[in-house]
């Protein structure tokens, strides 16, 4: 541990690796509602945030447990269900009145094609605007979960307990994606 007179002690939720204080002061700057995703092993949450005087507000928010609702069979942690989280999300925040914002990653690593950027893909695909590139966007295979299904074929025995036949979930993310942007459609 440092000392002398001129050690400062990093913030508590830096001390604990929650918070990264430059990139959220640059996020706060641009004075935008910020897109907060994050990922769990099993779960991606996508929140609309707004800053408030006494802290940040939640305006909407959707995560892919919610996808059940809507049909979905598969795996809650993988690729499509972000993307579907995704859809959910800016079908949710554009019913609501609310129709841009910034991505927010917080800690989570940049990295092509990850569950991050398809639940960007998704919001992006509802109809929301965010400012983004689209090199780390992942591919539609990976979307629709047909590399899912190319895998599954040779591994099956780890496909057992997955609420579906692999080999059917690029179909059955294109209806789950149906019954999500009717949702948009009814209100």
């Amino acid at each position: 541990m440092a000392l002398g007179p001129r050690y400062q002690v990093p913030f508590r939720r830096r001390r604990e690796g929650k918070t990264n204080y430059h990139k959220r002061l640059g996020l706060l700057r641009s004075e935008r509602r910020r897109i907060v995703v994050r990922k769990g092993g099993n779960n991606v949450i996508i929140q609309l945030i707004d800053r408030g005087e006494t802290g940040d507000i939640t305006l909407v928010s959707a995560s892919a447990l919610e996808l059940k609702k809507f049909g979905y069979k598969g795996s809650t942690g993988n690729t499509p269900a972000a993307y579907l989280a995704g859809v959910l999300f800016g079908t949710r925040a554009l019913r609501n009145g609310f129709n841009e914002g910034v991505l927010d990653l917080g800690l989570n690593a940049s990295s092509k094609g990850s569950r991050v950027y398809a639940a960007l893909k998704g919001t992006l695909d509802s109809g929301f605007e965010i400012p983004h590139d689209d090199s780390p966007l992942p591919s539609p295979e990976r979307i629709t979960g047909e590399r899912i299904a190319l895998y599954a074929r040779d591994n099956a025995i780890k496909f057992s307990r997955y609420g579906i036949d692999p080999a059917q979930l690029a179909e059955h993310v294109n209806m789950v994606k149906q019954n999500i942007l009717e949702l948009k459609n009814t209100q």
